[in-house]
């Protein structure tokens, strides 16, 4: 059977990674929903809550390098399709933990699933887009990352409120077994097919090069220090609107949701279009985007996290929230950019296993053990200075980008 024509294929294709990438993320955040609910039920500390979002992330980024090697080798959407049928029936059985080593179990095991998904996506979008649009259409595929998260809040919090915190598991685990057995019959499109002639030379000893290739390395460095952030707040933020302003469980999911899904549709959108824009004119122009919104988005944290005034903490949470965001397309496309296509899923699974290694396995525990001694304002407040090092991280990235074929003008 003949493809599809040419200009509706990538669309379709992106917008059914798109939908399944929102419920990778309502799937992810509906536990930090609850943490509120699950303490009390299961009698944990602040440390042990962290360790449970932690142990998704840990499992994720191990098992990733190995589905990234599989997918430059394999049918991708059979592989998403296998990942995403296993992830809904894991978070499913997370409702059933009573103890927080169960809870811990089913986490992980969302984490093998959730493996497949981002670098074989990441790689099949960058074959079907040329670099000219691949920011923008990373960015389209990475609105799910706010969106999605917001939902998870707002699902989690509120169905926490009304029927308890094992309902929320069930809620949203269950759609994804649906959406796997769709996924399955897309067809995998051509690798490298999107590339300029020249860009698709290496063999294999290309990923251990690609390991030490100086703008790999520091733009990987730079979104682990942006991923240990966002692990952090995403994990306690709605704790910390229970605990300092007083919302409720279902108050707290909802306005922070409402607000993450806002501020993350504009500031995605925004750094989609930005970079791709100044990427036309400078190579170097995903990079300064990020580095701009990443540094200015420091101090506009700390300032969110400091005040104890409800207006001040909700304008500066969005204002970072965008600035932060701006950043999700730009520095998906340099990675992507990095890699011949024959390699692609296993340099975003290289940088999917670093980003995480260094930045969200740990960081929920770390504010977590931090909240228990000295509370849970200065455990989220160290989190500002780690967004100026990644700004500057990118800033020092822009020194490699001029020999990178793909991304000169």
């Amino acid at each position: 059977m003949a493809d599809p024509p040419a200009p509706v294929r990538p669309l379709l294709l992106l917008g059914a990674l798109s939908v399944v990438n929102l419920l990778n993320f309502i799937d992810r955040q509906v536990l930090f929903a609850v943490f509120p609910a699950v303490k009390a039920d299961l009698g944990l500390s602040d440390a042990e809550l962290g360790l449970a979002g932690s142990a998704f992330i840990v499992v994720y980024m191990f098992v990733t390098p190995i589905t990234g090697l599989l997918g430059d080798r394999l049918h991708r959407p059979r592989l998403i399709a296998l990942g995403v049928g296993l992830w809904s029936a894991a978070t499913a059985l997370s409702a059933s933990a009573r103890s927080v080593s169960q809870l811990l179990i089913a986490r992980a095991a969302v984490g093998v699933g959730e493996s497949c998904y981002a670098p074989l996506c990441t790689s099949m979008i960058g074959d079907s887009f040329p670099p000219s649009r691949r920011a923008a259409s990373l960015a389209v595929f990475n609105v799910a990352v706010p969106v999605g998260s917001a939902l998870g809040y707002l699902l989690g919090g509120t169905i926490g409120a009304h029927f308890g915190w094992r309902a929320a598991f069930y809620v949203v685990g269950l759609p994804g077994l649906l959406l796997a057995l769709a996924l399955a019959v897309f067809p995998d499109p051509p690798r490298g097919a999107m590339d300029p002639p020249g860009h698709t030379a290496p063999g294999a000893t290309r990923v251990r090069t690609l390991m030490v290739d100086p703008l790999f390395a520091v733009t990987t460095s730079a979104m682990a220090a942006l991923t240990f952030v966002l692990g952090a707040l995403a994990a306690w933020l709605p704790t910390f609107l229970v605990r300092i302003h007083g919302l409720s469980l279902a108050e707290a999911g909802a306005s922070f949701g409402a607000l993450t899904a806002l501020t993350g549709l504009l500031g995605t959108a925004l750094g989609g279009w930005l970079g791709d824009r100044a990427a036309s004119g400078d190579a170097r122009g995903y990079l300064r985007v990020s580095a701009i919104g990443l540094l200015l988005a420091a101090p506009v944290t700390l300032l969110a996290i400091a005040s104890s005034h409800p207006a001040v903490f909700w304008c500066s949470t969005a204002v970072a929230e965008v600035l932060v965001f701006l950043n999700v397309g730009p520095l998906n496309a340099v990675i992507v950019g990095t890699a011949s296509p024959a390699i692609r899923a296993s340099a975003v699974a290289a940088n999917i296993f670093a980003i995480h290694f260094f930045g969200d396995a740990i960081s929920p525990w770390l504010v977590g053990l931090v909240s228990d001694r000295y509370g849970l304002r200065w455990g989220l407040a160290l989190l500002a200075p780690i967004l100026a090092i990644s700004g500057s991280l990118c800033l020092l990235g822009g020194r490699f980008v001029a020999d990178k074929p793909e991304e000169s003008p």
